[in-house]
């Protein structure tokens, strides 16, 4: 990966990054587990039984049984995590230390009763410290990465020879939609042909034909989560799932009788890692249930397949509870995004879409608001002067669009990722545009950019 990782290059270290806690996701909540007593109980009366429950890796599953605390570090373990095993052994968190050094426990003591380790040889990989060199490792570690080689050389055997083909990721188009509630509904009830509908759907037509010719590789789907796996507990202003798949929410009426969403991990955790080092604060979410607002987009885009013809990337916007981020914030947040995919050495092909609104109100007695012509000229400057329009203050889309028609500032992430807003490339191809109302309590736009 194309990312600044300067801290490879520190001996004896292994850094808890985004791509470490994507691989160590299970391993660390087995850990987590151990925090309650008969979870403790359990595990100690049958390891191999209890391990059995969790999806870890069989890596993973064999380094705790080893007790190989620089294995589990290697395959995703944090050591905050996993100490909740050594407690569950009794060791201390120095003795957990001592071990991972090749030291003995009365070595390690001496040490550390002697003023500690010192940095100097050990700030750099190479340099002459008593830290450089291999990490000590298990006798079983030694037999599975033997037995791992084997394994590796069979299967190169086997395989006509052949090159990853090179390049670097893509973003293709960006999509804007709505994401009412109720067009999910009438999709999973068969009522798409029903008068009230049928002009909304009839608009979709051309973007689903769109996206049979299409298809990408991967979707970045800008959503905001509505009170469904945060609530007021926990409120990220953004958060993106590294997940290799999200289950449908039950949104309190039973989950829609849609796939399962498949993710992509290595590409989420490589844009979770470079936006944050563009030093934007990204909630990284290992487990999500993804409710409407990404669900109706894929419905809309691609009917009711058996599955989603591609990987899908959530990334959810606060836009429930004051503050939200500004309109200025998601554009340069788009513009981080597209830096990020566009370093991502695996020459695929990404779309970018940007969900929600557009004017509608759903509470008080302003409740059924709609600014058809605040909505069209919001469309227009999307296409034609996105920077100017991200200049828009909160309180224009509370008056004019209503208090929820603020989900538009997150179709300026979209925005902010196509190429034209770097000054590298042209202005998008309007591929399809759509207005309607109303969808429930909504006004329902969409837009298709290509990249050019």
């Amino acid at each position: 990966m194309a990312l600044d990782k300067p801290y490879l290059d520190v001996p004896g270290t292994t850094i808890f990054d985004a791509d470490q806690s994507r691989k160590g996701y299970w391993l660390n909540q087995f850990c987590m587990s151990l925090m309650k007593a008969e979870n403790r109980t359990r595990f100690k009366a049958d390891e191999g039984a209890y391990l059995a429950e969790w999806p870890m890796t069989d890596e993973q599953k064999a380094a705790v049984k080893a007790r190989d605390l620089n294995w589990m570090m290697r395959t995703g373990g944090n050591i905050y995590f996993l100490s909740k095993l050594g407690a569950t052994d009794g060791l201390s968190f120095q003795q957990m230390a001592g071990s991972m050094t090749g030291m003995t426990e009365e070595d390690y003591r001496a040490m550390m009763v002697g003023g500690g380790r010192k940095p100097d040889g050990n700030r750099y990989v190479g340099e002459d410290g008593d830290a450089q060199g291999p990490m000590a490792m298990s006798t079983a570690w030694e037999e599975w990465q033997e037995a791992q080689a084997q394994h590796a050389l069979a299967e190169a055997i086997e395989q006509a020879e052949g090159t990853q083909p090179e390049g670097r990721a893509t973003i293709t188009a960006s999509v804007y939609t709505s994401h009412v509630p109720a067009i999910g509904v009438a999709v999973d009830q068969g009522k798409t042909e029903e008068p009230y509908w049928k002009p909304l759907f009839d608009g979709y037509q051309p973007s689903k034909e769109w996206m049979k010719e299409n298809t990408p590789d991967v979707i970045f789907l800008v959503y905001n989560d509505h009170a469904t796996s945060f609530d007021l507990g926990v409120i990220p202003t953004f958060a993106i799932g590294t997940a290799a798949e999200f289950e449908p929410a039950d949104e309190g009426y039973g989950a829609r009788p849609v796939p399962k969403v498949k993710g992509d991990p290595e590409l989420a955790a490589h844009i979770a890692q470079s936006v944050i080092q563009q030093d934007f604060d990204l909630t990284i979410v290992n487990d999500l249930k993804v409710d409407h607002g990404l669900t109706v987009p894929l419905s809309l885009m691609f009917g009711q397949p058996e599955n989603w013809p591609c990987k899908v990337i959530p990334f959810h916007v606060n836009v429930v509870q004051y503050p939200v981020p500004s309109g200025q914030r998601c554009f340069a947040l788009g513009q981080a995004i597209r830096k990020a995919i566009e370093s991502y050495d695996k020459p695929i092909k990404v779309q970018i879409w940007g969900t929600g609104g557009m004017s509608h109100q759903l509470q008080g007695p302003r409740a059924g608001l709609i600014n058809k012509e605040w909505d069209n000229r919001f469309l227009d400057r999307l296409v034609a002067e996105p920077a100017e329009l991200a200049k828009v203050p909160h309180i224009e889309y509370v008056r004019e669009a209503g208090s929820e028609g603020i989900e538009l500032v997150m179709w300026l992430i979209a925005r902010g990722a196509m190429s034209d807003v770097a000054g590298s490339g042209k202005a998008p191809k309007l591929a399809h545009r759509f207005f309607h109302v109303p969808a429930s309590n909504t006004a329902v736009g969409h837009l298709i950019l290509e990249n050019q």
